[in-house]
């Protein structure tokens, strides 16, 4: 199971590579609370500060260094992902997570609105991959 996030709420600024908000962090802890008993036994990111400080609760929880791979690489990330033996989360970008999911075998189409950061997709990956989505607070 691959479980796919958009990054946390962003602050606000001028800023190329905004930091999450104060409801940004607040949602990453939540999303480390959801998440803590998964059996989560790879994390992945992309460059930005926004995808490394949602990911990091739950990083910190499990003991897991997240893995890098640049937001433009998703064909290398849905390699890794295919070749992981375990449950990983991927912590994105509204506009790169559609692409991925297609890329991980899901003909779906996937729209996420600029300001929603409150919804999760679940990938069951295999011969017949399967897309959940779900929203947590």
């Amino acid at each position: 199971m691959v479980v796919i996030v958009r990054h946390a709420e962003k602050a606000i600024g001028e800023t190329d590579d905004p930091p999450l908000s104060d409801a940004g962090r607040a949602g990453a802890e939540t999303l480390s609370r959801m998440l803590r008993d998964s059996e989560i036994s790879a994390i992945f990111t992309t460059e930005f500060k926004r995808t490394k400080e949602t990911a990091a609760p739950i990083a910190i929880a499990l003991k897991i260094t997240p893995t890098v791979v640049p937001a433009k690489e998703i064909a290398t990330l849905a390699g890794k992902l295919r070749e992981l033996h375990g449950n990983a989360l991927v912590v994105a970008h509204g506009n790169t997570i559609p692409d991925l999911i297609k890329a991980l075998g899901i003909n779906v189409p996937v729209k996420i609105p600029e300001n929603d950061y409150d919804h999760f997709f679940i990938v069951a990956v295999g011969d017949q991959p399967r897309l959940f989505r779900l929203r947590y607070p």
